[in-house]
């Protein structure tokens, strides 16, 4: 590369630096030349890049699986270049179809302004909020009249858009598209043609979607914008891709105890996968950190006390990660119990079968799964494990209730 050629020693080691630190975790990067070639033309002018990830405000709740983007985009603010936060403030009403067997339920205007601030919020554990651009594309997209938007559909074929493999599935099941669905990858290559965004993050689920940015910018005569697709995370049983439906996940906001738990909980194969994409550790480290596992010089309950330790410091600080790790130490090491066990008010009868004081204290997400958590033993009062979904409860003052292995609750009465 002539350009890169041209660069003094020091610029071009920064390239690579910046370079080795983009591409690492990253599942793809299309075209992997062209970000190279971004790079160079930023270090050796000084201009930032534009780093786009687009959000479709449905879901506000933020786990670790969402933080795997977070992190590689909080790389390039750490380096200086521009982040910007797309709010879908629009597109969001439609819904993207990606994955999905039906059509989305359209979100209201209220539904999606609720949404877009409490991502925004959350996100601000990752990243410095103060030097991101928030934009919302419903600046723009609502000002298209009619003869812009036939002129946006005219860049591309319906071919095209019949490659996306949902599509292809909901017609071999003869299951309805809505004309509407085919507008929101449209919608999203358009943002980046507005924005001049340089490079665009998502996750390899969002392919197709931020493909049509490079398709649409070359099309609006701008220069092509970079992908860089990240692995989708598993969730806590292994398996799945971490989802709150699926109840595998961590989330952001989860008290530090219960974070710390579930990190412990993960299994083995997924340590490396987790210390690359879900800890903000430098790059040398992880690498040090993978190759004593896979050599031994590190037992896996150690590193992933240190992974765990290290995801609470994240998002709760130190001194909440350091209480975090010797609370599990002493529950789970010491037969012991917990330091800081949350309190819950209770006001209700004194006297209630277990199945019931489960249900009112909200611990379990239905009755159902109560009944299963007591018949696998999973259930103790007072440090005695409930077998019977019979057994009735006398409330008292400071009695402890335990859920599995991470869930404690001392209740207080208005005595």
């Amino acid at each position: 590369m002539k350009a890169f050629d041209q660069l003094t020693a020091a610029q071009q080691k920064e390239v690579e630096r910046q370079l080795q630190l983009y591409m690492t975790g990253a599942q793809e990067v299309i075209p992997p030349e062209e970000l190279k070639a971004k790079l160079v033309n930023s270090i050796s002018t000084g201009k930032p890049l534009k780093i786009k990830l687009g959000l479709d405000p449905s879901a506000p709740d933020v786990h670790l699986g969402h933080t795997v983007v977070l992190n590689k985009l909080r790389q390039f603010q750490e380096n200086g270049h521009i982040v910007q936060l797309l709010i879908g403030d629009f597109t969001g009403k439609i819904g993207d179809p990606t994955g999905k067997s039906t059509a989305r339920k359209q979100l209201t205007d209220k539904e999606v302004r609720h949404n877009a601030k409490t991502y925004f919020q959350q996100f601000g554990k990752v990243l410095d909020k103060e030097k991101v651009e928030l934009h919302y594309n419903s600046n723009w997209l609502k000002k298209l009249n009619l003869e812009n938007v036939i002129d946006l559909a005219g860049k591309i074929t319906v071919a095209r858009l019949m490659e996306r493999d949902d599509f292809e599935e909901r017609i071999a099941l003869q299951k309805p598209i809505s004309l509407h669905e085919f507008f929101y990858p449209l919608m999203q290559g358009y943002d980046s043609v507005v924005l001049e965004s340089d490079i665009e993050l998502g996750g390899t689920d969002q392919h197709f979607n931020v493909l049509m940015g490079r398709h649409f910018q070359e099309r609006y005569n701008k220069e092509k914008q970079v992908v860089i697709l990240m692995p989708l995370l598993e969730g806590l049983d292994g398996i799945e891709k971490m989802s709150k439906s699926k109840n595998n996940y961590i989330g952001i906001d989860e008290h530090p105890n219960e974070m710390y738990g579930k990190t412990m909980s993960l299994p083995d194969s997924l340590m490396k996968k987790y210390i690359h994409l879900a800890t903000d550790i430098e790059l040398e480290e992880k690498k040090q950190l993978v190759k004593d596992l896979e050599t031994g010089a590190v037992h896996p309950r150690d590193a992933k006390m240190f992974l765990a330790k290290t995801i609470v410091r994240m998002y709760h600080g130190s001194k909440a990660a350091e209480n975090a790790e010797q609370s599990f130490k002493t529950v789970f090491q010491e037969n012991g119990l917990p330091k800081d066990i949350p309190a819950a008010l209770w006001k209700g009868d004194r006297k209630l079968s277990i199945i019931d004081l489960l249900n009112k204290l909200e611990l379990l997400p239905s009755k159902s799964e109560g009944r299963r958590m007591i018949q696998n033993g999973g259930v103790r009062v007072d440090g005695e494990k409930i077998m019977n979904v019979q057994t009735e409860i006398t409330v008292k003052q400071n009695m402890i209730i335990q859920i599995g292995k991470r869930t404690f609750v001392k209740l207080k009465t208005d005595e």
